[in-house]
């Protein structure tokens, strides 16, 4: 008995090739024998209403599922070449937005380099631009590519922005070394425009952070000089040709000897962002031995 169990005991394991051959040998048999005996094909038609009806549903439904991932798979794809275009298009804005920046900078440079040419007049001058400087946020010290061979000589003075900036102190071929006002070891002879006193511009690497230079030995007796008082170089200077406009008086107060004064003088060159600077060819001492020929 137990034997006779185990042989109706099986399990159809078929795979699916073999199931698809079956199936085919199935139907192509049921349509022999239709066709053979002439026997309606009415049930057939149901049976294969129950089984391809069914499936291509499903087939159809695979095809649109497979044509939405498509088209969504398309439409991402769209959208990242879209966002790397539009990437593109600010990278070159971008680049386009700072040359524009640049060259109006470089104009306003021009510019004011053309109304310094203009305001000084009198003096020959050599254009040049900054190569190097010393370390530090300020160009208490730095070098220009402009030398000898450009008529360029030791004291010659310097000037940028709407001021004075320094003194040549060494001079190469092609190249020169300046030294600014703002350097601790620098003093410039000056003068009040309005009054025409004397005093000293002495360079202040400490005030330069404010935009300011201090000024001392200032002999005021009469108390005419006030804050916004223009300085300029001294005619009296041994270096400096007279007249180069150094800055505005900010502030002034009374030396313990009350004799003279002293205080701070704003400065309108920004002795940290220079790049272009004007060479005056001429020294003072030229124009002291012209006039002493004459």
């Amino acid at each position: 008995m137990k034997n006779l169990k185990k042989k109706f005991r099986f399990r159809i394991h078929l795979k699916s090739k073999h199931l698809l051959v079956i199936m085919t040998f199935f139907c192509g048999s049921a349509v022999v024998a239709t066709l053979a005996s002439g026997i309606t094909s009415a049930p057939l038609q149901e049976a294969a209403g129950m089984i391809v009806v069914p499936f291509e549903k499903s087939i159809t439904t695979i095809g649109l599922w497979l044509t939405d991932i498509n088209k969504s798979f398309q439409e991402k794809q769209d959208l990242i070449d879209q966002n790397e275009e539009l990437k593109n298009t600010v990278d070159t804005l971008t680049e386009q937005n700072n040359i524009l920046i640049q060259n109006q900078s470089e104009l306003s440079r021009l510019q004011e380099l053309y109304d310094l040419d203009t305001e000084y007049s009198d003096y020959p001058k050599v254009a040049a631009r900054i190569i190097s400087k010393d370390p530090g946020n300020w160009y208490d010290t730095f070098m220009i590519n402009k030398g000898s061979k450009d008529g360029i000589r030791v004291d010659n003075n310097v000037i940028a922005g709407k001021g004075l900036v320094g003194i040549v102190t060494e001079v190469g071929s092609n190249w020169a070394t300046v030294r600014s006002i703002i350097d601790d070891s620098s003093n410039v002879s000056a003068m009040t425009v309005g009054t025409d006193d004397n005093c000293v511009v002495e360079g202040d690497l400490e005030l330069i952070d404010e935009g300011k230079l201090r000024f001392t030995q200032l002999y005021d007796k009469e108390d005419k000089v006030t804050v916004g008082e223009q300085v300029v170089t001294s005619n009296i200077s041994e270096k400096y040709v007279e007249g180069l406009f150094i800055g505005y008086v900010s502030d002034i107060q009374l030396d313990t000897n009350n004799l003279t004064k002293s205080g701070t003088i704003v400065t309108p060159v920004d002795f940290q962002h220079l790049k272009d600077v004007f060479v005056i060819t001429v020294n003072k001492k030229d124009s002291t031995e012209e006039g002493a020929e004459e």
